[in-house]
């Protein structure tokens, strides 16, 4: 036997070189070698007449019958089961794989079409309210289910006028305070002349900044440089301005998709001046500002109302979410899905509340939030007038320069984009 063919029997390596060792102490061995019979064992092999004859050839053919069943090595066969065994592993794994394949399409399938309505609400209003993905709702579902689910998910607003002289501004500086719940004192209890304090949302599902801001003057809009062309990053809008704090304020048209952020939704108010009046966003909502005495304020109401009502800061959006400390109703999800979010408001103290929630981020489990808990969330913090402002990848809030929260956008990666205007604190 050659040792090719000893190394096709065999497979492991150590079996491999003994098999080759006893060959060649087999071809080493001298045929001629003269063997010579021990007397002593004459009396250990039996007298020639008790040998049993019969039984002797009864073992002999058998010994035959198994000679004969060893067929001679055929190298070529024995490659061929072996080619034939990994080929049948490879197709286990395929059907294995074809079979996962099948149970996530499955699955997918029972989400999307099956009896309960969640995951398709869920999947269909955050799509729509989206600026470039709303084809993840409408490649699984045609126009008429898209509008169904859109009629089931809405947020009604109350019709009511901000109630501005609810506001009445305290100065907790010199009084001792009696904190009616913690969300009260992680408002109140503060360093002594801070402008602002950071404070942190969690939860289940739940990354979020809440900023409190003591002294609602301080609070003003901000324009990018070439606002109703392009728009600029947070973080240049805020270093610009010599901003402490920053958030993200209207929404904005974007043609093509390209993300330019330079023409914003509705009516913009800076220094009680109209520095843009563009087409609304339909989306619920309406002037959201503050008047010449720091009064936080919301209506449906033109530019030139706005200005009689003493607006000297503002933009246009929504939907309202608090209005005169009533939260708005809120059918099933609001009809706005999860995602990133940014909402703006007022205690009745005067303290201004600015939220920012991150989501997106599905590998620590952050989806966003939805108009449900993002009204939440201002009520637990006592917010008397709040309203949502632009969101997903265009949420952000800047701290001394710095992005402090964690964007993530509709592609996956970490980061916002331009905008037109923001919310700023002044030093």
């Amino acid at each position: 036997m050659k040792d090719e063919e000893i190394e096709v029997l065999f497979e492991d390596e150590e079996d491999i070189e003994l098999a080759k060792k006893r060959k060649e102490a087999l071809e080493d061995t001298d045929s001629d070698t003269d063997f010579i019979k021990d007397p002593s064992l004459d009396n250990v092999f039996p007298d020639k007449d008790d040998i049993n004859m019969d039984r002797l050839l009864n073992e002999f053919e058998k010994s035959n019958d198994d000679l004969e069943e060893l067929k001679p090595v055929n190298i070529e066969e024995i490659k061929e089961e072996k080619k034939s065994k990994k080929m049948k592993l490879w197709q286990k794994i395929l059907v294995i794989l074809i079979c996962l394949a099948l149970a996530l399409g499955a699955g997918l399938a029972f989400l999307l079409y099956g009896p309960y309505p969640n995951f398709r609400n869920w999947l269909i209003t955050t799509a729509m309210t989206t600026m470039n993905h709303k084809y993840l709702a409408t490649w699984f579902y045609d126009d008429e289910t898209i509008e169904n689910v859109m009629k089931q998910n809405y947020v009604m607003e109350s019709n009511e006028n901000t109630d501005l002289s609810a506001i009445s501004f305290v100065d907790y500086s010199n009084s001792k305070v009696m904190y009616k719940n913690k969300y009260e004192k992680e408002i109140l209890d503060h360093e002594e002349g801070a402008s602002y304090k950071l404070i942190n949302i969690s939860g289940d599902g739940l990354r979020g900044y809440l900023i409190a801001i003591y002294d609602p003057s301080k609070v003003k809009i901000a324009t990018a440089s070439n606002m109703n062309n392009s728009g600029e990053m947070l973080t240049k809008i805020a270093d610009k301005n010599n901003a402490v704090v920053a958030i993200n304020a209207s929404g904005f048209f974007d043609p093509g998709y390209v993300g330019n952020g330079g023409k914003p939704h509705g009516i913009v108010i800076q220094n009680g001046q109209v520095i843009s009046n563009l087409p609304k966003s339909n989306v619920g909502g309406g002037v959201i500002g503050f008047t010449k005495d720091n009064k936080f304020i919301m209506g449906k109401m033109t530019a030139d109302e706005a200005l009689a009502k003493g607006v000297r800061d503002a933009v246009e959006f929504g939907p309202f979410l608090i209005v005169n400390g009533e939260p708005s109703f809120i059918k099933g999800n609001g009809g706005w899905g999860t995602a990133p979010r940014t909402a703006i408001g007022q205690r009745k103290d005067g303290i201004v509340l600015f939220l920012v929630m991150d989501g997106r981020d599905y590998v620590h489990g952050i989806d966003g939030v939805g108009m449900v808990e993002l009204t939440e969330i201002l009520m637990n913090y006592g917010a008397y007038n709040a309203s949502n402002l632009d969101g997903g990848t265009s949420s952000g809030l800047v701290i001394d320069g710095k992005l402090v929260n964690q964007p993530v956008n509709g592609s996956g990666k970490k980061v916002t984009r331009p905008i037109p205007n923001a919310w700023i604190v002044t030093k």
